[in-house]
């Protein structure tokens, strides 16, 4: 039986209103249009001022590009922490106050939180928008549009395509094959715990991973609907996902230490982990935690469910997005299109940033074209610029998705101590995310299956 859950009264009103804007996220139908919002230039020769929130290392280089470039509008930057206990919060108060930036970096799982609470603009038809949207990597235009058709609430940044690092002297000197399927993973599994040492880690901290692999899977967790919202984290491709890490885990063949720690650091650099299933920024990290391992690493593809399928997932990237209580939204739109469309700015970002450019011609950069020495002389990035072509564009993020990973990394964390399973940690994902959603009178139609 479907259950359905809908907001009565006032709140039914303003969720039929406004909160179903976001109903028709990359790829469900969207019955409400997003507000038109004055994108008529600034007179000639007005200085236009913005304000610009971002956390991307060596961002304040580009941005003095554009301020050079650009004299009639100056760009000043703020940075900081991203995540949803800093940056976010503070700005969805500061949506509330009325006094947020004109521009912020939003990532694309958290965007659809800034769009229920109506503070993104649609920018869709502001000059040069809709110039650029056959540049971008289908999915990521599908995210920031909402499904809507002519919108856009924010201009995709950069992206998180996923492959395989690996170890290729220990693979090598071990006789272990590179796994090509998740199957031949576990087999690789097996072989490589024989020798005392795991192929990767799964870390209960981390719950955008494993949206990650369930992406590539084929799962969903959320879908928009005319009605209102499906949410799915317990869908048969989700829970198939689990059951096979919760076996390697039961099994002892990958580690439950946490990425991004001094212990995951020191396993990585020793040898005691061989691999990591990561994201294109994934080289970076390795490079700077384990340096002893150079020369050492190789990138393969992800290994795929079904031999001869190839499907890609994808962890982590952003948006720019202008907040809909900015005075100069159409200024503030042509810095988020050169930001992430001019082909100096995107190679100063990949250079002094580390991001992926989620257009499809900046992932054919000079810089990205190069041998890597760190992973023995491999042109790593034309493996990621494969696998960002085989990710699936219909994949929607939730309205509360701080809430839905908050409940995810606790539960995995329990599954980890041995209380539950990560099939549980789903399952009350589900609930608590459908918890939320009612707080917020965010319409909800059927469950996870």
């Amino acid at each position: 039986m479907v259950t359905t859950r809908r907001p009565g009264g006032r709140l039914a009103a303003m969720a039929a209103g406004m909160l179903l804007l976001t109903a028709g996220c990359a790829g469900g139908s969207a019955p409400v249009q997003g507000g038109v919002i004055n994108c008529e230039p600034a007179p000639a020769g007005e200085t236009v001022n913005l304000n610009f929130y971002s956390w991307v290392p060596g961002m304040q280089d580009v941005v003095a590009t554009w301020n050079r470039e650009n004299p009639d509008i100056q760009v000043t930057l703020a940075t900081g922490p991203s995540g949803p206990g800093g940056a976010y919060q503070n700005f969805s108060n500061a949506i509330k106050a009325g006094n947020a930036p004109d521009l912020m970096q939003i990532e694309y799982d958290t965007l659809p939180n800034f769009r229920i609470q109506d503070g993104v603009a649609n920018i869709g038809a502001c000059p040069g928008v809709a110039d650029v949207q056959n540049q971008f990597v289908d999915w990521t235009w599908a995210q920031t549009s909402f499904g809507e058709k002519g919108a856009a609430y924010a201009i995709p940044q950069d992206t998180g395509p996923m492959a395989f690092f690996y170890r290729k002297d220990l693979f090598e000197q071990n006789n272990v094959p590179v796994p090509t399927t998740w199957d031949e993973f576990k087999t690789a599994a097996q072989a490589i715990h024989a020798k005392g040492a795991f192929i990767t880690n799964f870390s209960s901290s981390n719950p955008g991973q494993f949206a990650a692999y369930v992406w590539q899977a084929g799962g969903k967790w959320f879908e928009g609907t005319d009605t209102g919202w499906k949410v799915e984290l317990t869908s048969q491709k989700s829970v198939d996902v689990a059951s096979y890490w919760q076996g390697l885990l039961d099994a002892n063949l990958v580690t439950p230490v946490k990425t991004f720690t001094d212990e995951w650091n020191k396993a990585v650099n020793t040898g005691q982990i061989w691999g990591w299933v990561s994201a294109v920024w994934g080289y970076a990290t390795i490079e700077t935690n384990a340096p002893d391992t150079a020369g050492k690493w190789a990138v393969a593809a992800m290994p795929q469910w079904t031999a001869g399928a190839p499907s890609g997932g994808n962890w982590g990237g952003s948006t720019t997005a202008v907040f809909k209580g900015s005075k100069h939204p159409a200024e503030a739109a042509k810095f988020a299109v050169w930001l992430n469309t001019n082909t100096e700015a995107l190679t100063m970002l990949n250079q002094k940033g580390g991001l992926y450019p989620a257009t499809t011609a900046g992932q054919d950069l000079p810089a990205l074209q190069q041998p890597s020495d760190f992973f023995g002389g491999q042109d790593i990035f034309a493996v990621f610029k494969q696998a960002s072509a085989q990710v699936d564009p219909s994949w929607t993020w939730g309205p509360v998705m701080n809430e839905t990973y908050n409940t995810l990394t606790d539960g995995f964390g329990a599954a980890l101590n041995g209380q539950g399973t990560l099939g549980d940690a789903l399952g009350t994902a589900q609930s608590k995310t459908l918890d939320a959603m009612d707080a917020q009178a965010i319409p909800v139609v059927g469950g996870g299956s």
